[in-house]
């Protein structure tokens, strides 16, 4: 018969063997023990911690569980079921046994840990804070335990506090790689982005294969628009871990701010084959997509990420922008809202739902949209720059000046903030400051031209151009080109001789422009030149305010050739004769606003008039109306470029035309031009106003209202009336 001392010498070796980490055989003299006697309570106990070690979780319960039912005031018993409880996901039940270890021993620091381990899994982060709080205070000196303190801060969003836990964790273990790599994660989420690369660097000097630090320092260098050396990051982590999905698809959002579209694709692409359930990276797909205007393929791209993800809001947002573009704009707004009722807080869903409730006109709806984006999200400065241009668009300019100031205060390096600002400034007459601001164009990212990096210095009119050859070149429209050249001949005046580069239909036209002496077209090989200027840097460099607009009279001619030929082409009239031009560039950002069905125009205007078409280029849906109307002369293809129209500008009475590059033409020609202005017009046009200040002959008969033609239209007769007796 063995007796007591026997079976306890038995245990002391097993326990022995157990530390020693002699498994098997501790495994086999704890089971002799319990052999002989079933309610040996510390074999209980180490059985079932042994076989929580081989991960039979639920034998180590039961084991325990018979340690607890014979010895319940054993808080290292209770201790140890809750770890394995928490080892079964059981996080709940596992709580309750941390706690009840505690209520025996209070100061448990062990029991304190776990407990807090489990409360995170649980998402109740605040009591993990407490519990982590309690065990440094029972024992200050464990790197791991402010480690863990620093994770449930992070999940708390208090980032500050969050840092200073890890720092503490490192300060009493150095090479505690996790404590650096999650400081890393906690400062970018504050946006200090370099002290964040600083910390990932410590975390890959430890550990350099540590794939998910190459890739979170990757992520830090994109915030620091280090764009080559965060895709050295993102390659070296894929080189690590090369089906590191996330990694692929972070490198193609970097390859799109390189503007390495085709390959941003193809990383993308690279993600999802890895992962095709990655919603993530077909909503970068998706925008990418949007960089590249297809939009169709975008909104497919979005909706990929939306049946993986249906609560996916920050996509619902960007779909609506896609919708936005293809005219869709019930759904695009649907979208929007979508994306709210799944984040109520998103500011971003709002901002973008008021450009949309904007663009429709609807006015008072988009500003609710975008105060509310600013109330979510105070520190929005695209959203306060959004809102200017609304406050612009309903002709309240100081507060929309007072939004573009909020915009730069938040963000001084803002370019759209300081563009829009440029144009509010310009549309009220505001010159002198409005020319300065508008050289931001050059630094945004949508500008429509694209900034000429010559070697040779640009002249902004601070030092006499005086015996050099000065190139002055077009940008953005052939409206702005026909607005701007007026300025070549004062350069010339100064002493310089002027090369003029220009789009190729406008060559003719400006060819005979006084002072020049080349004219080159665009995209040709440039002369040499000693210094250079955009066309529309001209105001600034001649400190243009409303009293000193250079060439209010006629500075362009026709070309006598042309106009004899033209005039034969159309023979007389007895009648008035009256070029039309009611649509521009279908491309143009706000063509929706200027532009007019011809149905509409040639509904509205006298039937006793010869009617002559100016425009090249007709929509679809106005060819209907020419064919339908065949009184209007319409030339087509015969317009080989501006050298025509300008010579049927001179054959014409009168010309009506919207906002458009014959509109400019044909008021440097110095004829008769009535132009036709929406409620919110292009800065140039100015406010409150029947004339402009840039071309004498001309009349702007502007909507009293958003989109109110019909009353424009009123006006325009009663003029004809009155002027023609029409």
């Amino acid at each position: 018969m063995v007796n007591a001392a026997q079976i306890q010498t038995k245990f002391e070796q097993a326990f022995a063997c157990h530390q020693q980490g002699d498994f098997p055989q501790a495994r086999a003299l704890y089971d002799s023990v319990l052999a002989i006697e079933p309610n040996h309570v510390e074999a209980l106990h180490l059985s079932g911690v042994m076989a929580a070690q081989a991960k039979q979780h639920w034998k180590a319960v039961e084991l325990i569980g018979k340690a607890i039912a014979l010895q319940p005031g054993n808080a290292a018993f209770h201790c140890n079921l809750g770890f394995v409880l928490y080892e079964l996901k059981a996080f709940g039940d596992a709580v309750a046994s941390f706690d009840k270890a505690i209520s025996i021993k209070p100061d448990y620091f062990e029991a304190y840990i776990n407990r807090g381990n489990a409360l995170q899994e649980l998402r109740k982060f605040d009591e993990a804070v407490e519990s982590f709080e309690k065990a440094i205070s029972i024992k200050p000196g464990l790197a791991e335990t402010h480690f863990n303190l620093g994770n449930a801060l992070k999940k708390l969003e208090k980032f500050d506090a969050a840092v200073e836990s890890f720092d503490k964790a490192i300060a009493l273990k150095p090479d505690l790689v996790a404590a650096y790599f999650n400081r890393g994660n906690t400062l970018l989420e504050l946006k200090k982005f370099d002290f964040a690369l600083e910390s990932f660097d410590k975390a890959i000097a430890l550990k350099p294969d540590y794939y998910d630090a190459h890739f979170n320092r990757g992520n830090a260098l994109k915030e620091l628009k280090e764009f080559d050396a965060a895709m050295e990051s993102f390659n070296t982590a894929i080189a690590i871990k090369p089906d590191y999905y996330d990694a692929y698809s972070n490198r193609g959002t970097v390859l799109q701010e390189l503007r390495q579209f085709d390959a941003a694709m193809e990383s993308f692409g690279k993600a999802i084959s890895l992962k095709p359930d990655f919603a993530e990276a077909y909503s970068n797909r998706g925008a990418v997509l949007m960089d590249l205007k297809r939009f169709d393929a975008a909104l497919d791209s979005f909706d990929k990420a939306i049946a993986i993800k249906p609560d996916y809001h920050e996509v619902y947002s960007n779909r609506g922008n896609a919708l936005k573009e293809l005219n869709r704009f019930d759904a695009a707004l649907e979208s929007f809202d979508k994306s709210i009722a799944i984040k109520p807080d998103f500011a971003e869903a709002y901002s973008n739902r008021g450009v949309l409730l904007q663009e429709l006109k609807k006015f008072d709806s988009s500003l609710e949209s975008f105060e509310k984006a600013i109330a979510i999200k105070p520190d929005y400065h695209e959203a306060y720059s959004n809102l200017g241009i609304l406050l612009e668009d309903m002709k309240q300019l100081d507060p929309a000046l007072e939004s573009y100031d909020r915009a730069i205060a938040i963000k001084p390096d803002y370019p759209e903030a300081y563009w829009n600002k440029s144009l509010t400034l310009l549309l009220g007459g505001n010159f002198r400051l409005g020319w300065e601001l508008y050289e931001w164009r050059w630094k945004k990212d949508d500008f429509t031209s694209f900034k000429r990096n010559f070697t040779q210095p640009l002249w902004l009119g601070k030092e006499s151009p005086a015996g050099k050859t000065i190139l002055l070149h077009s940008e953005q429209g052939l409206g702005d080109t026909i607005h701007f050249c007026r300025y070549a001949p004062l350069v010339a005046s100064l002493g310089a001789r002027i090369i003029l580069e220009v789009e190729q239909s406008l060559c003719g036209l400006l060819n005979d422009l006084p002072g020049i002496s080349e004219v080159v077209v665009k995209g040709s090989a440039l002369p040499g030149f000693d210094c250079h200027c955009p066309l529309m840097s001209l105001p600034l460099a001649f400190k243009t305010d409303l009293d000193s607009i250079p060439e209010a009279g006629p500075y362009l001619k026709s070309d006598p050739g042309k106009l004899a030929y033209w005039k034969e082409r159309l023979g007389n009239s007895s009648t008035l004769r009256v070029g039309l031009v009611w649509s521009g560039n279908i491309t143009h950002k706000h063509d929706g606003n200027r532009s007019i069905p011809l149905s509409t125009m040639i509904d509205r205007l006298p039937e006793d008039v010869t009617y002559v078409c100016l425009q090249k280029e007709v929509r679809e849906i106005d060819r209907v109306t020419l064919e339908s109307n065949p009184d209007i002369l319409h030339f087509g293809d015969e317009l080989n470029d501006f050298t025509d129209t300008a010579a049927l500008c001179d054959l014409m009475d009168l010309v009506i035309s919207v906002d458009t590059s014959v509109a400019h033409l044909n008021g440097a020609l110095g004829n008769p031009t009535w132009v036709l202005l929406p409620y919110s017009p292009d800065w140039r046009w100015m406010l409150d106003r029947n004339d402009s200040p840039w071309y004498p002959s001309m009349r702007l008969f502007r909507q009293p209202g958003p989109d109110d033609w019909e009353s424009v239209f009123m006006e325009l007769n009663s003029a004809l009336t009155r002027v023609y007796g029409k």
